[in-house]
């Protein structure tokens, strides 16, 4: 939503419209917060009672400093801000377990904090937790209000439907079940947790207490004119803080042995040869100027050649479509204290589409780019091959992407291609070094093309014309 206001032209974020408090809005490249009238009281006893110091000197929310232009909506407005970026916005439908075990759990302890200091959160949405630095960090800054006593925290239904029920789900039934969240974006129903989970989890007090007796307690009052109140103290509502944080921190997700999980324990490449790779993306990376403000790892497995690029403290998002993958390269990456690899489910051939009202609240991946460089490492044959997209549409999409390419070509006398035309028939005879070269260099310049010893396969470093 586009607004006018003398000569300059503000844009509003659909993410944030929702919110009678303020909205986020963009001018002139900057992003920056609209506080209303409305949120003063709150806003003020934020800085007054010293959460704003306490929360960000722990990295638990988002820095942000006030600024003097004029007003998008001059009558409402209180404040402007201007918050600190983000490389990456991602979404919960994109985190791996860890990831959104440790939301929570970032979540609930920003809460506990909040009461010390004479505040609540009135929001407990996944989508206001974002990672930087490799933690994740609260970036709605309006999500607090000041705490009144007996009085329930109004945010408990929402923690449970976008936090307690996704983590359960995947911990109890099946990872894959967590991109229920990209259909639910308010979270998912409670009923319909209770009602996937399994018997078991009724003897287990936490999933009992917030999910099944939660949802059971929904239904009996849907519909009804008024809520059953009573007098909630500060110690119950710690009790059931408490009570959330034990049930979080007891899930845990046995990983399974899948292909991509174990794809470096099983590849075909030499020691010698997986150095050399190593070193030639670490090459090319240094070669690219200026220095990238952000890569993208698309195919990144557990992110072993994402780490070319956060080693030089570059931002890094390592994606992949195997959540096995992905929880060991974040696992991998926090005890490393790598703060600049963040890795993410992603499936390239159903990449997160553009999502809620009028297509505008969540971004699609394309629109979260370009990216300065793509690293696309021994993943052009599995789209090509097993998921049959042709060469020039693939040169398309990585156009779309970004500048630079770090681009890597298997050809069919490969043992990982004979493995994939062992089951089908070769269906591709246009799958060849010259036609893809001819289909990249429609939208790239190739800068360098380096065969890796011991094998045929070739990395290229291309720009983008």
């Amino acid at each position: 939503m586009s607004i006018s206001g003398d000569s300059l032209s503000y844009r509003a974020l659909d993410a944030s419209y929702r919110d009678p408090c303020g909205f986020l809005f963009t001018l002139e490249g900057g992003l920056y917060r609209q506080i209303n009238k409305a949120y003063q009281k709150h806003y003020e006893h934020l800085f007054s009672s010293g959460l704003y110091n306490k929360l960000t000197s722990v990295g638990l929310l988002i820095h942000h400093r006030e600024v003097s232009i004029r007003p998008p909506v001059p009558e409402l407005a209180y404040k402007i801000i201007e918050p600190e970026l983000i490389p990456f916005i991602s979404y919960p439908y994109e985190w791996g377990f860890g990831q959104y075990r440790d939301a929570a759990l970032a979540t609930l302890e920003i809460q506990k904090i909040a009461l010390e200091h004479g505040m609540t959160l009135k929001d407990a949405s996944a989508y206001n937790i974002q990672f930087s630095c490799g933690k994740p960090i609260l970036i709605d800054t309006l999500s607090f209000e000041v705490y009144q006593s007996e009085k329930p925290w109004i945010a408990y239904r929402q923690f449970c439907q976008h936090f307690y029920a996704p983590l359960c789900l995947m911990a109890h039934v099946d990872i894959r079940i967590s991109q229920l969240v990209r259909i639910h974006l308010d979270g998912i129903p409670l009923d319909l947790a209770s009602h996937l989970l399994p018997l078991r989890t009724r003897l287990m007090l936490p999933e009992l207490t917030h999910l099944h007796l939660h949802a059971k307690s929904q239904k009996s009052y849907a519909g009804s004119k008024s809520i059953p109140s009573g007098n909630f103290s500060r110690m119950a509502m710690l009790g059931l803080i408490d009570s959330l944080e034990t049930g979080v921190r007891q899930l845990r997700w046995k990983l399974p042995e899948t292909e991509w999980g174990k794809y470096y324990e099983e590849t075909n490449y030499t020691d010698a040869a997986l150095t050399q790779k190593e070193q030639l993306v670490g090459e090319f990376l240094d070669l690219i100027q200026p220095k990238p403000s952000i890569v993208w790892d698309l195919g990144a497995n557990t992110g072993v050649f994402s780490q070319q690029a956060s080693s030089r403290k570059i931002p890094t998002i390592a994606f992949d479509v195997d959540p096995v993958a992905v929880e060991k390269a974040y696992s991998e990456a926090r005890a490393r204290s790598d703060s600049y690899m963040l890795p993410l489910i992603l499936d390239l051939t159903n990449p997160s589409p553009a999502i809620g009202w009028g297509h505008s609240e969540r971004a699609s991946l394309l629109d979260r780019g370009p990216a300065d460089a793509i690293l696309a490492l021994a993943v052009v044959h599995h789209l090509a091959i097993s998921n049959n997209v042709p060469l020039n549409k693939l040169a398309d999409f990585f156009a779309e992407a970004g500048r630079w390419l770090i681009i890597e070509f298997v050809p069919k006398s490969d043992s990982q291609v004979q493995r994939l035309l062992a089951s089908r028939d070769d269906i591709f005879p246009h799958y060849t070094i010259d036609a893809f070269e001819t289909a990249f260099r429609r939208h790239f310049e190739i800068h360098q093309a380096v065969v890796v010893k011991g094998t045929e396969r070739r990395l290229y470093l291309m720009e983008k014309r």
